[in-house]
């Protein structure tokens, strides 16, 4: 939905088609926008059901615009693909929020304003609050060329969650569970290098150095490269999967060949995995990795080291297993034994 002229508008975007277009020009007041580049038509109950369009949140055509300039800048300066989704997503709520005044006369007062009246009436997260000062700064002071006091507004302290983690008799069952090659040893590069997801998908053949004994990780978060240790066992386990499967391009393709992997089709190898061993928890292929590292550390390995295999930027983040780590609290006695 957009404004045209003080007008609720339907944008219809879609490839460059003939046939397309000609169908769209008879649809009485549509209009193709040559600075946005699309068409749009009249907002009418009519159009409404012809697009299967539900009420949704008007955006005018200069905040569709500003929306679209911040895209393009995150993505000339090279930022991750899910923070330029984030960034211009926190950027769309907050200016559909404001769709009745102009960005230029938008102020630290309208952010405070927007954490009180839509933030916390509607119970987001503070993670949510922090994403929207952090996309809202670096619009303002790219695109808009001025400045946000960001400190002027509050930010949230982020909440100190800690790192779910399995039992290595948990992570065996959910390894186990699988008699398809290729999602066992999905599963089981994940955990056996504390993977991503993305991590593992981004896996080509060549990046697993055999004569080394380790894992190359390209360009992983924070657009570092790092490296794992490769075991013998997923090694031989690789060697196998590589001979059924041929991949061509990544290590992890799917039906289509050259395509890699689906991440919802991983999620839900996963989820399989929970159904066929019992295990009753909300677990995510994210707990595999804080499992490894969780592993590590209760088997004496040094916090630095975890910290380069993790690629953490901050010893801080990887401090966190400490936390979680049962080596040394069980041999904590309670005074309760003693009574």
């Amino acid at each position: 939905m957009i404004k045209y002229k003080t007008q609720n508008r339907i944008a219809v975007l879609f490839e460059r088609n003939q046939i397309l277009i000609e169908r769209i020009k008879q649809i009485e007041g549509a209009r193709w926008s040559q600075n946005q580049s699309f068409w749009h038509i009249p907002d009418t109950l009519q159009n409404r059901i012809r697009f299967r369009i539900e009420e949704q949140p008007v955006l005018s055509l200069d905040g569709i615009d500003q929306i679209q300039k911040f895209n393009d800048w995150l993505i000339s300066r090279r930022y991750s693909p899910n923070t330029i989704k984030t960034y211009t997503d926190a950027l769309k709520s907050f200016l559909i929020f404001f769709k009745e005044k102009q960005i230029t006369e938008i102020n630290n007062d309208d952010v405070i304003f927007y954490n009180v009246e839509y933030i916390f009436k509607n119970k987001l997260s503070s993670s949510y609050q922090n994403q929207i000062v952090n996309a809202l700064k670096l619009f303002f002071q790219t695109i808009q060329n001025r400045k946000i006091e960001i400190d002027k507004i509050h930010r949230p302290k982020r909440e100190k969650l800690l790192p779910n983690v399995l039992s290595k008799e948990e992570i065996k069952s959910i390894l186990e569970a699988h008699i398809n090659l290729k999602h066992k040893t999905m599963l089981s590069l994940i955990y056996s290098c504390g993977l991503r997801r993305n991590e593992l998908l981004n896996l080509k053949p060549a990046d697993i150095d055999s004569k080394r004994g380790i894992v190359i990780i390209r360009q992983s978060k924070g657009k570092k490269d790092r490296i794992a240790p490769l075991s013998l066992k997923i090694l031989k386990m690789l060697r196998e999967y590589y001979i059924s499967y041929k991949p061509k391009i990544w290590l992890f393709e799917g039906a289509i060949v050259g395509i890699k992997y689906d991440e919802r089709s991983l999620s839900n190898v996963l989820k399989q995995a929970l159904t066929k061993s019992g295990i009753n928890k909300p677990v995510s292929l994210h707990w595999l990795r804080h499992s490894f590292a969780t592993h590590l550390l209760e088997s004496g390995t040094d916090l630095r080291y975890i910290q380069e295999l993790l690629g953490h930027s901050s010893s801080k983040t990887t401090e966190i297993y400490t936390h979680v780590s049962t080596k040394n609290i069980q041999q904590i006695k309670s005074p309760f034994d003693d009574l």
